[in-house]
């Protein structure tokens, strides 16, 4: 399980960073799957909370989302998904983007090895 403790939090970014290398290709940046809110005295880094009964899962028509059994990630199934945002709009927190392409982006937790855990220098994030 991914836990987020936003006491911890020092707004460094560091987690959008590995999570850009970790979903890109070689020599090109991916797009983040967490982002870090912030106020004046307060940041928190955003990203799937991977709900229990999640409203993207319900929502979606082709069952291009799954959970990983392995992972407790829930997944998308880029042969099975349609594009038709659904899964964006349902989900409560805005933690799903759609590109401009069309295709659904959110945390897949990086196979069982989040990287925005793995890098975070403070401890808000760990998994």
């Amino acid at each position: 399980m991914l836990v987020v403790n936003a006491r911890l939090c020092t707004g460094c970014r560091t987690c959008e960073i590995a999570c850009a290398f970790a979903h890109g290709t070689p020599g090109a940046f991916g797009a983040p799957r967490v982002r870090v809110a912030a106020d004046r005295t307060l940041h928190v880094p955003v990203l799937c909370l991977q709900c229990d009964d999640a409203a993207c899962v319900r929502v979606c028509p082709t069952r291009a989302l799954a959970r990983n059994e392995r992972t407790g990630a829930i997944e998308c199934s880029s042969t099975r998904c349609i594009r038709c945002g659904q899964c964006a709009i349902a989900c409560p927190f805005g933690n799903i983007t759609v590109t401009a392409s069309g295709e659904m982006q959110k945390c897949d937790l990086c196979g069982g090895q989040p990287a925005c855990a793995r890098f975070c220098p403070s401890g808000a994030l760990t998994y």
